[in-house]
């Protein structure tokens, strides 16, 4: 590991990284764990009490797109949530826009989403709707539910991004709206998938720091390191997504043409949102709720 070559620093890997077991680490005084890849989410909410504020200056909010970072997390990589649709299953009229995704007259067909309100559904049913992508902030879930409801009966919820990948391959569902990264491996395994490039909505993963790690400064140099350009263009190379940082060239990264199909942070990609790391850290909670209650009324 590059990590361990420059700094002799070895890691030993503990899965799966739990919100709960974070919790009663800090709650006893007894963190075991460094880094955890877990949802920025969690770490904004409880940014300060269950997670280390980052304050290594290797790690400049500064250098990171506008929108990605909080004082606890920020990116190591970035990648998008994008519509995309079968074209074996729309050999005449093709979907041009995130309007087609709920038009099921048009474009009948199973769409398929990952069965959590983060994964860009909603962003997508405003902007269908007519809300410019610039107001889609905060969010109007009454409108959007209201929405998303005119599909309701075409829509399966996937439990997992395999399930996902598997659907697509299989030719179950006709349509998605997907992290791209899934979307790569569905048509590397045969799905003939076309990107529709209208709309879409794009977010960060992020490795974060538990309170109380016993190498929290070691665990920073960490972060830092792999937002490091070599480590960044390393990684986008690995999976199709895009480097934390804007100054990495995209071109330097040496993407698949498979993978270049689908990566919306390359030139004429259509109208991309940043999902407002503020307002899911906020509203995460009661959505999920509400969604869970609504997916079975």
């Amino acid at each position: 590991m590059p990590f361990t070559t420059k700094t002799g620093t070895t890691f030993t890997n503990i899965s799966p990284a739990e919100q709960s077991q974070v919790k009663t680490m800090v709650a006893a005084g007894k963190t075991i764990w460094d880094l955890a890849n877990m949802s920025w989410i969690y770490a904004g909410a409880y940014c300060g009490t269950l997670f280390e504020k980052l304050d290594d200056p290797a790690l400049d909010r500064s250098k990171f797109p506008p929108g990605t970072t909080g004082d606890c997390f920020v990116p190591t990589y970035r990648y998008a949530n994008v519509f995309s649709y079968n074209a074996d299953l729309y050999p005449n009229a093709k979907p041009t826009s995130i309007k087609d995704f709920f038009d099921t007259k048009k474009f009948p067909g199973k769409r398929v989403v990952y069965d959590y309100p983060k994964a860009g559904l909603f962003e997508a049913a405003l902007v269908a709707d007519g809300v410019p992508a610039d107001q889609v902030y905060p969010l109007d879930l009454d409108r959007a539910f209201k929405k998303i409801d005119t599909i309701k009966s075409s829509l399966v919820f996937a439990p997992s991004y395999g399930a996902i990948q598997q659907m697509l391959v299989d030719k179950q569902a006709a349509m998605v709206i997907t992290v791209t990264a899934r979307t790569i491996v569905s048509a590397q395994s045969g799905a003939n998938l076309v990107p529709v490039w209208d709309f879409n909505t794009t977010d960060i993963g992020a490795l974060v720091i538990p309170k109380g790690a016993p190498h929290k400064a070691l665990a920073q140099q960490m972060l830092a390191f792999v937002t490091e350009p070599a480590q960044s263009v390393a990684y986008a190379k690995l999976t199709g997504t895009a480097p934390a940082k804007p100054d990495v060239d995209l071109n330097s990264v040496g993407y698949s043409d498979v993978q270049k199909k689908f990566n919306a942070f390359l030139p004429d990609r259509g109208t991309t949102l940043e999902q407002d790391k503020q307002w899911w850290i906020d509203n995460t909670d009661a959505l999920t709720k509400r969604w869970t209650s609504w997916k079975v009324g």
